[in-house]
Protein backbone atom coordinates (compact mmCIF):
# COMPACT_ATOMS: atom_id res chain seq x y z
CA UNK A 1 0.00 0.00 0.00
CA UNK A 2 1.32 3.47 -0.79
CA UNK A 3 1.51 6.13 1.89
CA UNK A 4 2.72 4.26 4.94
CA UNK A 5 1.90 5.99 8.21
CA UNK A 6 4.64 6.05 10.80
CA UNK A 7 6.01 7.87 13.77
CA UNK A 8 9.65 8.39 12.96
CA UNK A 9 12.75 7.49 14.81
CA UNK A 10 16.12 7.45 13.10
CA UNK A 11 15.98 4.45 10.79
CA UNK A 12 14.83 4.18 7.19
CA UNK A 13 12.31 1.45 7.92
CA UNK A 14 10.62 3.57 10.59
CA UNK A 15 10.29 6.47 8.16
CA UNK A 16 7.86 4.59 5.95
CA UNK A 17 10.42 3.03 3.64
CA UNK A 18 12.14 6.26 2.62
CA UNK A 19 15.76 6.08 1.53
CA UNK A 20 18.31 7.18 4.12
CA UNK A 21 20.54 10.29 3.66
CA UNK A 22 21.15 11.73 0.21
CA UNK A 23 18.40 14.15 -0.72
CA UNK A 24 16.81 14.11 2.71
CA UNK A 25 19.92 14.96 4.71
CA UNK A 26 19.29 17.96 7.02
CA UNK A 27 21.86 20.73 7.29
CA UNK A 28 22.91 21.64 10.83
CA UNK A 29 25.02 24.55 12.09
CA UNK A 30 24.53 24.05 15.82
CA UNK A 31 27.03 23.47 18.58
CA UNK A 32 29.11 20.32 18.28
CA UNK A 33 28.84 19.57 21.98
CA UNK A 34 25.32 19.37 23.37
CA UNK A 35 24.80 20.72 26.87
CA UNK A 36 23.51 18.03 29.25
CA UNK A 37 19.97 18.51 30.49
CA UNK A 38 19.57 19.62 34.08
CA UNK A 39 18.71 16.87 36.51
CA UNK A 40 17.95 16.33 40.16
CA UNK A 41 14.68 18.24 40.38
CA UNK A 42 12.21 15.98 42.09
CA UNK A 43 9.30 18.30 41.39
CA UNK A 44 8.38 19.16 37.79
CA UNK A 45 8.77 22.85 37.01
CA UNK A 46 6.45 25.04 35.01
CA UNK A 47 6.41 24.51 31.27
CA UNK A 48 9.82 25.36 29.81
CA UNK A 49 9.50 24.10 26.24
CA UNK A 50 8.95 26.09 23.08
CA UNK A 51 5.15 26.40 22.96
CA UNK A 52 2.95 25.70 25.98
CA UNK A 53 -0.11 23.58 25.01
CA UNK A 54 -2.05 25.45 27.72
CA UNK A 55 -1.90 28.53 25.47
CA UNK A 56 -3.86 26.99 22.60
CA UNK A 57 -6.50 29.53 21.57
CA UNK A 58 -4.74 32.35 23.44
CA UNK A 59 -2.56 35.27 22.31
CA UNK A 60 1.00 34.80 21.05
CA UNK A 61 2.40 36.28 24.29
CA UNK A 62 2.05 39.13 26.74
CA UNK A 63 4.72 41.53 25.45
CA UNK A 64 2.82 42.77 22.37
CA UNK A 65 -0.95 43.03 22.23
CA UNK A 66 -2.39 42.03 18.90
CA UNK A 67 -2.90 39.46 16.19
CA UNK A 68 0.78 39.03 15.35
CA UNK A 69 0.95 36.25 12.78
CA UNK A 70 -1.24 34.07 10.59
CA UNK A 71 -3.92 32.58 12.88
CA UNK A 72 -2.50 34.52 15.79
CA UNK A 73 -0.19 32.22 17.74
CA UNK A 74 2.24 29.27 17.48
CA UNK A 75 -0.56 26.68 17.34
CA UNK A 76 -2.45 28.75 14.71
CA UNK A 77 -5.54 28.93 16.95
CA UNK A 78 -5.97 32.57 18.02
CA UNK A 79 -8.43 34.73 16.06
CA UNK A 80 -8.55 38.11 17.82
CA UNK A 81 -10.78 40.07 20.19
CA UNK A 82 -14.26 41.58 20.23
CA UNK A 83 -16.78 42.88 20.92
CA UNK A 84 -18.07 41.60 17.60
CA UNK A 85 -20.83 43.48 15.77
CA UNK A 86 -24.13 41.59 15.97
CA UNK A 87 -25.87 43.79 13.43
CA UNK A 88 -24.83 44.86 9.95
CA UNK A 89 -21.61 46.86 10.35
CA UNK A 90 -20.26 49.71 8.27
CA UNK A 91 -17.14 50.02 6.17
CA UNK A 92 -15.01 52.51 8.09
CA UNK A 93 -12.33 52.96 5.45
CA UNK A 94 -10.79 51.47 2.33
CA UNK A 95 -7.11 51.51 1.37
CA UNK A 96 -6.30 52.87 -1.06
CA UNK A 97 -9.45 54.94 -1.36
CA UNK A 98 -9.84 54.17 -5.06
CA UNK A 99 -8.74 50.54 -4.86
CA UNK A 100 -5.76 49.13 -6.68
CA UNK A 101 -2.90 47.27 -4.99
CA UNK A 102 -2.05 45.73 -8.36
CA UNK A 103 1.18 44.35 -9.78
CA UNK A 104 2.48 41.99 -12.42
CA UNK A 105 3.74 38.53 -11.53
CA UNK A 106 4.77 35.45 -13.46
CA UNK A 107 3.97 31.84 -12.63
CA UNK A 108 3.40 28.63 -14.56
CA UNK A 109 0.38 30.29 -16.22
CA UNK A 110 2.43 33.20 -17.56
CA UNK A 111 2.65 36.88 -16.65
CA UNK A 112 -0.55 38.44 -15.33
CA UNK A 113 -1.73 41.45 -13.34
CA UNK A 114 -2.70 40.52 -9.78
CA UNK A 115 -4.78 42.90 -7.63
CA UNK A 116 -5.59 43.26 -3.95
CA UNK A 117 -4.70 40.58 -1.43
CA UNK A 118 -5.09 36.83 -1.77
CA UNK A 119 -4.36 33.57 -0.03
CA UNK A 120 -3.41 33.73 2.82
CA UNK A 121 -3.20 37.51 3.10
CA UNK A 122 -4.20 37.91 6.75
CA UNK A 123 -3.02 41.28 8.12
CA UNK A 124 -1.28 41.72 11.45
CA UNK A 125 -2.99 44.11 13.88
CA UNK A 126 -1.13 45.23 17.00
CA UNK A 127 -0.61 47.97 19.57
CA UNK A 128 2.54 50.12 19.37
CA UNK A 129 3.36 53.60 20.65
CA UNK A 130 -0.20 54.34 21.73
CA UNK A 131 -1.86 53.48 18.44
CA UNK A 132 -3.14 50.40 16.63
CA UNK A 133 -1.15 49.36 13.56
CA UNK A 134 -2.35 47.27 10.62
CA UNK A 135 0.43 45.71 8.53
CA UNK A 136 -0.05 43.54 5.45
CA UNK A 137 1.56 42.59 2.17
CA UNK A 138 -0.31 42.83 -1.12
CA UNK A 139 -0.19 42.12 -4.83
CA UNK A 140 1.27 45.56 -5.56
CA UNK A 141 4.68 44.22 -4.46
CA UNK A 142 4.54 46.21 -1.20
CA UNK A 143 4.08 45.90 2.54
CA UNK A 144 1.76 48.55 3.97
CA UNK A 145 1.79 50.07 7.47
CA UNK A 146 -1.53 51.70 8.34
CA UNK A 147 -3.25 53.38 11.26
CA UNK A 148 -6.17 51.13 12.22
CA UNK A 149 -8.43 54.04 13.08
CA UNK A 150 -8.00 56.13 9.94
CA UNK A 151 -6.49 53.83 7.31
CA UNK A 152 -3.73 56.38 6.70
CA UNK A 153 -0.07 55.37 6.33
CA UNK A 154 2.06 55.35 9.47
CA UNK A 155 5.22 54.56 7.48
CA UNK A 156 5.97 54.59 3.76
CA UNK A 157 5.28 51.37 1.87
CA UNK A 158 8.10 48.82 1.78
CA UNK A 159 8.70 47.55 -1.79
CA UNK A 160 9.64 43.98 -2.69
CA UNK A 161 10.46 42.52 -6.08
CA UNK A 162 7.19 40.63 -6.61
CA UNK A 163 3.74 40.01 -5.15
CA UNK A 164 3.20 39.08 -1.51
CA UNK A 165 0.70 36.26 -1.02
CA UNK A 166 1.32 35.26 2.57
CA UNK A 167 0.83 36.88 5.97
CA UNK A 168 3.37 39.00 7.83
CA UNK A 169 4.56 38.24 11.37
CA UNK A 170 5.21 40.88 14.03
CA UNK A 171 7.95 40.24 16.56
CA UNK A 172 6.19 38.86 19.66
CA UNK A 173 8.94 39.99 22.06
CA UNK A 174 8.48 43.70 21.42
CA UNK A 175 11.35 44.27 19.03
CA UNK A 176 10.19 46.71 16.29
CA UNK A 177 10.50 44.07 13.56
CA UNK A 178 8.24 42.80 10.80
CA UNK A 179 8.92 39.47 9.07
CA UNK A 180 7.57 38.81 5.58
CA UNK A 181 8.07 36.65 2.55
CA UNK A 182 7.55 37.54 -1.11
CA UNK A 183 7.44 35.83 -4.46
CA UNK A 184 10.74 37.57 -5.22
CA UNK A 185 12.88 34.79 -3.69
CA UNK A 186 13.37 36.34 -0.24
CA UNK A 187 12.08 36.24 3.33
CA UNK A 188 12.88 39.54 5.07
CA UNK A 189 13.39 41.04 8.51
CA UNK A 190 12.27 44.70 8.41
CA UNK A 191 12.80 47.33 11.12
CA UNK A 192 9.96 49.77 11.83
CA UNK A 193 11.75 52.06 14.32
CA UNK A 194 13.13 54.39 11.63
CA UNK A 195 11.47 57.06 9.50
CA UNK A 196 10.86 54.42 6.86
CA UNK A 197 10.74 50.60 7.02
CA UNK A 198 14.30 49.31 6.67
CA UNK A 199 15.45 45.88 5.57
CA UNK A 200 17.92 44.45 8.08
CA UNK A 201 18.35 40.97 6.55
CA UNK A 202 16.88 38.65 3.99
CA UNK A 203 16.99 34.88 3.47
CA UNK A 204 17.25 33.69 -0.11
CA UNK A 205 15.32 30.64 -1.22
CA UNK A 206 18.60 29.57 -2.83
CA UNK A 207 20.61 29.81 0.40
CA UNK A 208 20.09 26.07 0.96
CA UNK A 209 20.41 22.98 -1.18
CA UNK A 210 18.82 20.93 -2.59
CA UNK A 211 15.62 22.76 -3.48
CA UNK A 212 12.52 21.72 -5.40
CA UNK A 213 9.56 23.52 -6.99
CA UNK A 214 10.17 27.33 -6.77
CA UNK A 215 11.42 30.27 -4.73
CA UNK A 216 8.31 31.83 -3.13
CA UNK A 217 7.84 32.37 0.59
CA UNK A 218 4.11 32.14 1.38
CA UNK A 219 4.24 30.91 4.98
CA UNK A 220 4.22 33.20 8.01
CA UNK A 221 7.31 32.53 10.10
CA UNK A 222 7.15 31.90 13.85
CA UNK A 223 9.52 33.65 16.24
CA UNK A 224 10.16 31.81 19.49
CA UNK A 225 13.01 32.62 21.90
CA UNK A 226 15.08 34.46 19.26
CA UNK A 227 14.65 31.70 16.65
CA UNK A 228 12.73 31.98 13.37
CA UNK A 229 10.97 28.81 12.14
CA UNK A 230 9.95 28.91 8.49
CA UNK A 231 8.98 26.73 5.56
CA UNK A 232 9.51 27.79 1.95
CA UNK A 233 8.33 26.93 -1.52
CA UNK A 234 11.93 25.90 -2.09
CA UNK A 235 10.55 22.83 -0.26
CA UNK A 236 12.90 23.30 2.70
CA UNK A 237 12.25 23.87 6.41
CA UNK A 238 14.53 26.52 7.95
CA UNK A 239 15.56 27.53 11.48
CA UNK A 240 17.33 30.87 11.89
CA UNK A 241 18.95 32.25 15.07
CA UNK A 242 18.07 35.95 14.87
CA UNK A 243 20.40 37.48 17.47
CA UNK A 244 18.16 40.49 18.03
CA UNK A 245 19.37 43.41 20.14
CA UNK A 246 19.53 47.19 20.26
CA UNK A 247 22.51 49.22 19.07
CA UNK A 248 24.06 52.12 20.99
CA UNK A 249 21.76 54.55 19.15
CA UNK A 250 18.70 52.63 20.38
CA UNK A 251 17.84 51.17 16.98
CA UNK A 252 17.02 47.48 16.67
CA UNK A 253 19.57 45.20 15.01
CA UNK A 254 19.70 41.55 13.99
CA UNK A 255 22.57 39.25 13.08
CA UNK A 256 20.79 36.15 11.77
CA UNK A 257 22.41 32.79 11.26
CA UNK A 258 20.77 29.87 9.47
CA UNK A 259 21.38 27.08 11.98
CA UNK A 260 19.29 24.26 10.49
CA UNK A 261 17.49 23.30 7.32
CA UNK A 262 15.93 20.08 6.10
CA UNK A 263 14.10 19.04 2.94
CA UNK A 264 10.34 18.91 3.36
CA UNK A 265 10.26 15.76 1.28
CA UNK A 266 11.77 12.29 1.45
CA UNK A 267 12.41 9.64 -1.18
CA UNK A 268 9.23 7.76 -0.28
CA UNK A 269 7.11 10.85 -0.93
CA UNK A 270 8.68 11.44 -4.34
CA UNK A 271 7.91 7.85 -5.30
CA UNK A 272 4.33 8.11 -4.03
CA UNK A 273 3.40 11.38 -5.76
CA UNK A 274 5.59 10.82 -8.84
CA UNK A 275 6.22 14.54 -9.29
CA UNK A 276 8.30 17.30 -7.73
CA UNK A 277 5.51 19.58 -6.45
CA UNK A 278 6.48 19.37 -2.78
CA UNK A 279 6.75 23.03 -1.70
CA UNK A 280 5.95 24.16 1.84
CA UNK A 281 3.29 26.85 1.44
CA UNK A 282 1.74 26.68 4.89
CA UNK A 283 2.82 28.37 8.12
CA UNK A 284 4.59 26.08 10.57
CA UNK A 285 2.90 25.35 13.90
CA UNK A 286 4.65 24.61 17.19
CA UNK A 287 3.27 22.84 20.25
CA UNK A 288 5.38 21.59 23.12
CA UNK A 289 8.77 20.89 21.57
CA UNK A 290 7.61 19.85 18.10
CA UNK A 291 7.31 21.89 14.88
CA UNK A 292 4.60 20.67 12.48
CA UNK A 293 4.10 21.52 8.82
CA UNK A 294 2.89 19.91 5.59
CA UNK A 295 3.74 20.32 1.92
CA UNK A 296 2.27 20.23 -1.56
CA UNK A 297 3.03 16.54 -1.80
CA UNK A 298 0.80 15.89 1.21
CA UNK A 299 3.58 15.00 3.65
CA UNK A 300 2.78 16.06 7.23
CA UNK A 301 5.85 16.15 9.43
CA UNK A 302 6.80 16.85 13.05
CA UNK A 303 10.35 17.83 14.06
CA UNK A 304 11.54 17.64 17.67
CA UNK A 305 13.40 20.84 18.61
CA UNK A 306 13.71 20.16 22.34
CA UNK A 307 17.50 20.21 22.25
CA UNK A 308 17.97 23.10 19.81
CA UNK A 309 19.25 25.60 22.39
CA UNK A 310 21.65 23.01 23.80
CA UNK A 311 23.15 22.33 20.39
CA UNK A 312 21.30 19.10 19.65
CA UNK A 313 20.18 18.58 16.07
CA UNK A 314 16.40 18.57 15.46
CA UNK A 315 15.03 15.20 14.44
CA UNK A 316 11.90 14.13 12.65
CA UNK A 317 9.46 12.38 14.97
CA UNK A 318 6.22 12.26 12.97
CA UNK A 319 5.26 11.39 9.40
CA UNK A 320 1.84 11.10 7.75
CA UNK A 321 0.92 11.22 4.08
CA UNK A 322 -2.42 12.80 3.12
CA UNK A 323 -2.04 11.78 -0.52
CA UNK A 324 -2.45 15.27 -2.00
CA UNK A 325 -1.49 18.92 -1.86
CA UNK A 326 -1.67 20.14 1.75
CA UNK A 327 -1.11 23.90 1.76
CA UNK A 328 -3.43 24.88 4.61
CA UNK A 329 -1.64 25.53 7.90
CA UNK A 330 -2.14 22.91 10.59
CA UNK A 331 -4.10 23.83 13.71
CA UNK A 332 -3.07 22.12 16.96
CA UNK A 333 -5.34 21.62 19.96
CA UNK A 334 -4.57 21.47 23.67
CA UNK A 335 -3.96 17.71 23.54
CA UNK A 336 -1.41 18.01 20.74
CA UNK A 337 -3.80 16.67 18.08
CA UNK A 338 -3.47 18.09 14.56
CA UNK A 339 -6.36 19.34 12.42
CA UNK A 340 -5.34 19.13 8.78
CA UNK A 341 -7.04 20.22 5.58
CA UNK A 342 -5.88 18.76 2.27
CA UNK A 343 -6.69 19.61 -1.33
CA UNK A 344 -7.93 17.13 -3.91
CA UNK A 345 -5.95 17.62 -7.10
CA UNK A 346 -4.01 14.46 -7.86
CA UNK A 347 -6.95 12.19 -7.04
CA UNK A 348 -4.76 9.50 -5.49
CA UNK A 349 -6.08 6.37 -3.84
CA UNK A 350 -4.47 7.60 -0.62
CA UNK A 351 -6.40 10.89 -0.65
CA UNK A 352 -9.65 8.99 -1.09
CA UNK A 353 -8.70 6.75 1.82
CA UNK A 354 -7.74 9.40 4.40
CA UNK A 355 -10.08 12.24 3.35
CA UNK A 356 -9.60 15.97 3.05
CA UNK A 357 -10.53 17.06 6.57
CA UNK A 358 -8.75 15.08 9.24
CA UNK A 359 -7.69 14.89 12.85
CA UNK A 360 -4.34 13.26 13.55
CA UNK A 361 -2.96 12.24 16.93
CA UNK A 362 0.85 11.94 16.84
CA UNK A 363 0.76 9.94 20.07
CA UNK A 364 -1.02 7.09 18.26
CA UNK A 365 2.10 5.53 16.83
CA UNK A 366 0.50 2.84 14.68
CA UNK A 367 -2.37 4.87 13.23
CA UNK A 368 -2.45 8.63 13.88
CA UNK A 369 -5.75 9.09 12.01
CA UNK A 370 -8.51 9.78 14.55
CA UNK A 371 -11.20 10.67 11.99
CA UNK A 372 -11.61 12.09 8.53
CA UNK A 373 -14.28 13.78 6.43
CA UNK A 374 -14.27 13.44 2.64
CA UNK A 375 -14.56 16.24 0.13
CA UNK A 376 -13.73 14.66 -3.21
CA UNK A 377 -17.12 13.85 -4.73
CA UNK A 378 -17.24 16.97 -6.88
CA UNK A 379 -14.85 19.35 -8.58
CA UNK A 380 -13.43 21.66 -7.40
CA UNK A 381 -12.78 19.89 -4.14
CA UNK A 382 -10.59 19.87 -1.07
CA UNK A 383 -9.44 22.32 1.57
CA UNK A 384 -7.31 25.46 1.20
CA UNK A 385 -8.07 27.23 4.48
CA UNK A 386 -6.96 26.32 7.99
CA UNK A 387 -9.72 25.10 10.30
CA UNK A 388 -10.95 27.17 13.22
CA UNK A 389 -11.18 25.34 16.55
CA UNK A 390 -14.31 26.57 18.34
CA UNK A 391 -15.43 24.89 21.53
CA UNK A 392 -16.09 21.24 20.62
CA UNK A 393 -16.04 21.64 16.81
CA UNK A 394 -13.57 22.31 14.03
CA UNK A 395 -14.86 24.61 11.27
CA UNK A 396 -13.56 23.92 7.75
CA UNK A 397 -14.38 25.60 4.45
CA UNK A 398 -13.91 23.95 1.07
CA UNK A 399 -12.75 24.80 -2.42
CA UNK A 400 -16.32 24.26 -3.57
CA UNK A 401 -17.79 26.77 -1.11
CA UNK A 402 -19.11 24.54 1.68
CA UNK A 403 -18.59 25.45 5.34
CA UNK A 404 -18.75 22.57 7.82
CA UNK A 405 -18.82 22.23 11.59
CA UNK A 406 -17.19 18.93 12.55
CA UNK A 407 -17.29 17.31 15.99
CA UNK A 408 -13.72 17.45 17.29
CA UNK A 409 -14.09 14.15 19.17
CA UNK A 410 -15.51 11.80 16.56
CA UNK A 411 -15.59 13.64 13.22
CA UNK A 412 -19.37 13.78 12.91
CA UNK A 413 -20.51 16.63 10.65
CA UNK A 414 -22.80 18.67 12.92
CA UNK A 415 -23.84 21.15 10.24
CA UNK A 416 -22.95 22.52 6.84
CA UNK A 417 -23.95 25.37 4.58
CA UNK A 418 -22.77 26.70 1.24
CA UNK A 419 -21.37 30.00 -0.02
CA UNK A 420 -20.33 31.12 -3.50
CA UNK A 421 -16.94 29.48 -3.85
CA UNK A 422 -14.15 29.02 -3.87
CA UNK A 423 -13.74 29.68 -0.15
CA UNK A 424 -9.99 29.75 0.41
CA UNK A 425 -9.71 31.88 3.50
CA UNK A 426 -9.59 30.42 7.00
CA UNK A 427 -12.76 30.74 9.13
CA UNK A 428 -12.51 33.20 12.04
CA UNK A 429 -14.52 32.89 15.27
CA UNK A 430 -14.57 35.62 17.94
CA UNK A 431 -17.28 36.04 20.62
CA UNK A 432 -19.21 33.07 19.20
CA UNK A 433 -19.42 34.89 15.85
CA UNK A 434 -18.11 33.16 12.74
CA UNK A 435 -16.79 35.55 10.08
CA UNK A 436 -16.15 34.25 6.58
CA UNK A 437 -16.09 35.73 3.10
CA UNK A 438 -17.21 34.36 -0.25
CA UNK A 439 -15.93 34.72 -3.81
CA UNK A 440 -18.71 37.17 -4.72
CA UNK A 441 -17.06 39.66 -2.37
CA UNK A 442 -19.54 39.34 0.51
CA UNK A 443 -18.37 39.09 4.12
CA UNK A 444 -20.75 37.04 6.28
CA UNK A 445 -21.26 36.67 10.04
CA UNK A 446 -23.04 33.80 11.81
CA UNK A 447 -23.93 33.01 15.40
CA UNK A 448 -22.17 29.75 16.35
CA UNK A 449 -22.74 29.87 20.12
CA UNK A 450 -24.67 26.59 19.90
CA UNK A 451 -22.28 24.24 18.14
CA UNK A 452 -24.94 21.54 17.78
CA UNK A 453 -27.26 23.72 15.69
CA UNK A 454 -26.91 25.21 12.23
CA UNK A 455 -25.29 28.67 12.41
CA UNK A 456 -27.71 31.59 12.50
CA UNK A 457 -26.99 34.35 9.95
CA UNK A 458 -26.30 37.68 11.68
CA UNK A 459 -25.29 40.01 8.87
CA UNK A 460 -23.48 40.37 5.58
CA UNK A 461 -21.71 43.24 3.88
CA UNK A 462 -20.66 43.59 0.25
CA UNK A 463 -16.98 44.51 -0.14
CA UNK A 464 -16.48 43.54 -3.78
CA UNK A 465 -13.98 41.14 -5.27
CA UNK A 466 -13.36 37.53 -4.28
CA UNK A 467 -12.35 37.34 -0.63
CA UNK A 468 -9.43 34.91 -0.61
CA UNK A 469 -7.64 36.47 2.36
CA UNK A 470 -8.27 35.52 5.97
CA UNK A 471 -9.84 38.37 7.98
CA UNK A 472 -8.18 39.74 11.12
CA UNK A 473 -10.35 40.80 14.06
CA UNK A 474 -9.11 43.16 16.73
CA UNK A 475 -11.23 45.03 19.28
CA UNK A 476 -14.31 44.19 17.24
CA UNK A 477 -12.97 45.66 13.99
CA UNK A 478 -12.55 43.38 10.99
CA UNK A 479 -9.71 43.97 8.53
CA UNK A 480 -9.56 42.16 5.19
CA UNK A 481 -8.48 42.65 1.59
CA UNK A 482 -10.14 41.38 -1.58
CA UNK A 483 -9.10 40.58 -5.13
CA UNK A 484 -10.89 43.72 -6.35
CA UNK A 485 -7.90 45.69 -5.11
CA UNK A 486 -9.11 47.24 -1.86
CA UNK A 487 -8.25 46.63 1.79
CA UNK A 488 -11.15 47.28 4.17
CA UNK A 489 -11.87 48.06 7.82
CA UNK A 490 -15.36 47.01 8.95
CA UNK A 491 -16.87 47.81 12.37
CA UNK A 492 -20.13 48.36 14.21
CA UNK A 493 -22.06 51.45 13.17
Amino acid sequence: MVGLVAVLGLTACESGGGDPPGEVTPSWSGSASPTPAASGDAKPAAFTGWSDPALVGKPYGSKVQGLLTFRGNPTRTYYGTGPMPRKTPARKWQFPRSGGLCGKSTDEKGTRVWCGTGWTGQPAVFERDGRTWVVFGAYDHKIHFLDAESGERILPDFPTGDIIKGSVTIDPDGFPLVYSGSRDNFYRVIAIDRGRPTELWKLSARAVSPTLWNDDFDGAGLILDDYLFLGGENSQFHIVKLNRKYAADGKVTVKPKLVFNAPGWDAQLLRDVDDRMVSIENSVAVVGNVVYFANSGGLVQGWDISGLKQGRKPKRVFRFWTGDDTDASIAVDETGALYVGSEYERGTARSKQVGQMMKLDPKRRDNPSVWHVDDHARKPAGIWGSPALHKDIAIFDTQGGEVLGVDRADGTVRWRFELPGPTWQSPVVVDDVLVIGDCNGVLHAYDVADTTAAPKPLWKIKLGGCIESTPAVWKGRIYVGTRAGGFHAVAAR
